[in-house]
């Protein structure tokens, strides 16, 4: 399967999601694009779906009715060959950092690598090391289990298990939750730059006001049962009330946000 594209055509196209579970509809005709390069953020309140759209991006729940496309295919008709592709092509770090704890952090960041491309003992282990480099992590680090390090070595830990790949496309859920202020930017300032160096198209779950303001491009709210996207600076300027309250409200102006009826300046 041939996953490089155009770059006007989008990394993922989302027309016309539904999703329910039972009586409850999740989503009810949510539409999304996501263009190459972008770091793009989901945010909703609880019970909106953001973890479900997750997971039906990345083909493990289907949709009741709408589509989704990768790469300008369709995530629910690829078959097996194709989807294995797919797969390699983009990673994936879970809330919480989803690490295997009976495994050291290297084996962690190995396993992709085992799956995909047997080799050596040796340069298993060298590109174990350059991963953990490429996120700000010691070699020796690569020895010690996820109980032995810190919450924001364990998300840099998974992070680097999801690059080991060398994806061009990247799934964040909630990766500063549970982070101290100064733990939560530094995390923000590596995404920043791997983003710049590989490349990345970032698709990140976030409720971080901080982490939005500092890393994203555009944000695509889900409200009803549906996504608007917008910019950061047309998102500040939206009237739906959910997402005036979001951005506006106490916890925005905690983090110094504008407040209702100011500029950012105040």
């Amino acid at each position: 399967m041939a996953l490089p594209q155009t770059a006007a055509a989008p990394v993922i196209r989302v027309r016309g999601l539904i999703s329910r579970f039972g009586a409850q509809v999740v989503h009810n005709g949510l539409d999304m694009d996501v263009p190459p390069n972008e770091i793009f953020g989901i945010v909703g309140g609880s019970g909106t779906g953001k973890s479900v759209l997750l997971r039906t991006i990345l083909g493990l729940r289907s949709p009741d009715a709408g589509t989704v496309e990768m790469y300008g295919k369709d995530v629910q008709q690829l078959a097996a060959v194709d989807r294995s592709a797919l797969v390699r092509s983009y990673g994936v770090t879970f809330q919480n950092g989803a690490l295997i704890s009976s495994l050291t952090i290297a084996q962690n960041i190995q396993l992709p690598l085992r799956e995909y491309y047997p080799a050596s003992e040796r340069t298993m282990d060298e590109l174990a090391d350059l991963n953990l480099a490429l996120v700000g992590l010691a070699q020796e680090d690569g020895k010690k289990f996820p109980s032995q390090l810190s919450g924001g070595m364990v998300k840099r830990a998974a992070l680097a298990r999801a690059l080991a790949l060398e994806p061009k496309l990247l799934f964040l859920d909630e990766p500063t939750a549970g982070l101290d202020p100064i733990s939560a930017a530094a995390f923000d300032e590596l995404l920043l730059y791997l983003h710049s160096q590989l490349r990345l198209t970032v698709v990140m779950i976030t409720h971080d006001l901080d982490t939005l303001f500092r890393t994203c491009s555009r944000v695509g709210v889900i409200v009803d049962g549906r996504m608007t996207t917008d910019t950061l600076d047309g998102m500040l300027q939206n009237q739906t009330p959910w997402i005036r309250e979001y951005f506006h409200g106490p916890r925005a102006r905690a983090a110094g946000r504008p407040a209702p009826g100011k500029d950012k300046h105040g």
